[in-house]
């Protein structure tokens, strides 16, 4: 049987990677004590990996499949075939930014501040490459964690530390000079795999799906009846990808009009239709928009 092996992130996006997948049709299902999920394709195995390592195993043929993020394939520099976005996060609809981070007293402004100084990171690679190109000479460790307090503390000059809303970096009396990368979730596959047919059409469902249950997060779908004479009026206050649908009702002189909108505009949209005419105003979840 042809088998796809999947990798999916151990961590903070394991939950949110579990759940996007549930909503494009394929339930993975974790163990306890275990790394290798089920799942309901037989044609997909699935391994538990650390997004840092997941291209390096992409790379090199352990996996054909995986998701992690921007930041990790670069700091690696594995060689993958990036086959798409998906842009989520784990919490928040905020990007997120791999920043460098002073105390809040440091008299380090810029980039260039950082000439001769120590900076503690995860994202070594990635923050050297950086300061070389603006030929900044510092000394970058790495951090194996708590990579906050070691500023807090004196132990370095700066960190560079991922956030969302920076919030747990102002709490703890810091200060963001700058963003050094903004990074989301990508997926990613190996280049061999790409070349054996039913490896690749496998990767392409995969990746349609994901996108379609994306593109459905912040969508919700409208229906409503609406007498025949209102229907302009209606039909004006309504966003769609490309117009509304309506239809006749058995009723003669009513029509049925369906549209989809972005969730955040119900809550004003519903009370402006009922004032236009609308009635029986429905609003539904969506799974995929393909």
């Amino acid at each position: 049987m042809n088998i796809l092996k999947l990798g999916v992130p151990k961590g903070s996006l394991e939950q949110a990677t579990i759940s996007l997948f549930d909503q494009a049709g394929w339930k993975i299902r974790s163990r306890s004590r275990n790394y290798f999920p089920s799942i309901n394709d037989p044609e997909i195995t699935c391994a538990l990996v650390r997004s840092q390592e997941m291209a390096v195993y992409v790379a090199n043929g352990t996996l054909d499949l995986g998701l992690t993020g921007l930041d990790w394939i670069l700091e690696t520099g594995a060689e993958v075939a990036e086959v798409c976005d998906l842009v989520y996060s784990k919490s928040s609809d905020q990007p997120c930014r791999w920043v460098l981070v002073v105390p809040k007293d440091s008299p380090i402004q810029s980039i260039e501040d950082l000439q001769g100084k120590k900076i503690a990171t995860e994202l070594v690679n990635f923050t050297r490459r950086y300061l070389a190109e603006r030929n900044v000479d510092a000394e970058v460790q790495f951090s194996w964690g708590a990579t906050e307090a070691k500023a807090v503390e004196g132990l370095v000059d700066a960190v560079v530390e991922i956030t969302e809303t920076g919030s747990t970096i102002r709490a703890h009396g810091l200060r963001i000079v700058c963003d050094l990368l903004h990074t989301h979730t990508r997926l990613i596959a190996n280049k061999a795999a790409l070349q054996v047919p039913w490896k690749k059409d496998k990767i392409d469902q995969i990746a349609l799906l994901l996108q379609a249950s994306l593109n459905a997060h912040h969508k919700v779908a409208l229906s409503m009846n609406v007498p025949e004479q209102k229907l302009d009026a209606v039909v004006q206050l309504l966003p769609s990808l490309h117009a509304p649908t309506v239809n006749h009702l058995y009723e003669k002189g009513w029509l049925a009009v369906e549209t989809v909108v972005d969730s955040d505009r119900v809550r004003e949209l519903i009370p402006r239709l009922r004032a236009a005419g609308a009635e029986g105003i429905l609003e539904s979840e969506l799974r995929k928009i393909v």
